[in-house]
């Protein structure tokens, strides 16, 4: 899902929830449009607040891996290296002998 609606559609959730609920309790009109304007200002805060954390672990999440990466890449690069270098130089005798 895109991260990017996530604080609309809560709020419009909560929206929808606090209209049903305004009206089965017979709130006057004011009442009603002020509860709602309060509940999707709250949640709309609370929306964004919750995606700018999963940014946030995503980003961290990110960097952990490149930084797993990056030593998986100079352990393989090392352990690729190392035999190579002998290989060559004991194949070299070998032709030589």
């Amino acid at each position: 899902m895109n991260r990017k609606s996530l604080p609309l559609i809560l709020m419009l959730v909560a929206g929808l929830v606090t209209v049903v609920i305004t009206f089965l309790r017979d709130y006057s009109i004011p009442g009603k449009l002020g509860t709602l304007l309060l509940v999707l200002v709250i949640f709309y805060c609370v929306g964004t607040i919750i995606v700018w954390f999963l940014d946030k672990f995503e980003k961290e999440n990110e960097e952990k891996n490149a930084d797993q990466d990056d030593v998986i890449e100079k352990e393989s690069e090392e352990s690729v290296a190392g035999p190579s270098e002998d290989a060559s130089s004991e194949g070299g005798d070998s032709a030589r002998v």
